[in-house]
């Protein structure tokens, strides 16, 4: 079944260019990811893995980038099959909007418990970009 998972959308003061040359290196991660929520985290510029609770071990590699609005994700070395798509939007000069959207097939039991989570983790890292000064 597939569920799809939107984050809340953030505004995050600065270019779009510079969010998406921030966000197309998976080494900036570090940088997002509250400890609380993940653990184990290890990346490369292309690639990254890590821990969520209830969810397990996985990770995440690039797979296409689109300057500078679109970058698109998918799940590496992961028990779940999932697309995750980071859009941007440029509104003025030091405004741009951010929004993820995560795709992923899971059963209705899975479902249940991830759904929550893992909106939570997306809802966290928009408001992590939000804290960064670029």
């Amino acid at each position: 079944m597939e569920c799809k998972i939107e984050s809340k959308i953030g505004s995050i003061k600065t270019s779009e260019s510079s969010l998406f040359n921030f966000l197309s290196n998976f080494n900036n991660f570090r940088h997002l990811i509250p400890p609380d929520k993940v653990k184990n985290f290890q990346s490369s510029t292309d690639t990254c893995t890590f821990e969520i609770d209830q969810i397990g071990r996985t990770g995440l590699k690039i797979l296409e980038k689109q300057p500078f609005n679109l970058i698109k994700i998918v799940g590496l070395d992961s028990k779940i099959d999932f697309h995750l798509w980071i859009q941007l939007k440029q509104v003025t000069e030091l405004d741009t909007r951010i929004k993820l959207t995560m795709k992923l097939d899971l059963n209705p039991m899975m479902k249940m418990m991830a759904v929550k989570p893992l909106t939570n983790f997306l809802n966290s890292l928009v408001d992590q970009l939000s804290l960064i000064r670029f």
